[in-house]
């Protein structure tokens, strides 16, 4: 043990998941259980939460044949497309803010949910 301790959000940073993830992964006993800190905040060992075998990580495509590669290929473009298409429509909404539209119409032409619209609108 190295000293060092972590909280959940510290540990599912360093994993790259979401908090829920990293709870998720302890409860199932997929993660390292937290240290006993007689029922004060849970805290996990730095050095252990790096060494542990993360679920999923490493497994092989060893059965996906020549098909398989290029549908997870075309999965991949189409997840990139994707991106590129929301961070513009975050900027078209903050183009829509600067011009005084109203939430709810920019949302509805965005085919997206007045709550998500004013969640990207944070970073305006």
């Amino acid at each position: 043990m190295s000293g060092e301790t972590w909280t959940s959000d510290q540990c599912a940073q360093a994993w790259g998941v979401k908090t829920s993830t990293w709870l998720a992964y302890v409860s199932r006993g997929q993660a390292p259980r937290p240290l006993d800190t007689d029922g004060r905040r849970k805290l996990w060992d730095a050095d252990e939460v790096r060494s542990w075998p993360r679920p999923g990580v490493g497994r092989s495509r060893a059965g996906a044949g020549p098909e398989a590669e290029a549908l997870l290929a075309e999965m991949a473009e189409v997840a990139d497309a994707i991106d590129e298409l929301r961070a513009r429509q975050r900027e078209l909404l903050c183009a829509g803010r600067r011009q005084g539209l109203e939430i709810r119409s920019m949302a509805r032409a965005s085919r997206i949910s007045p709550q998500t619209a004013y969640g990207w609108l944070d970073g305006c």
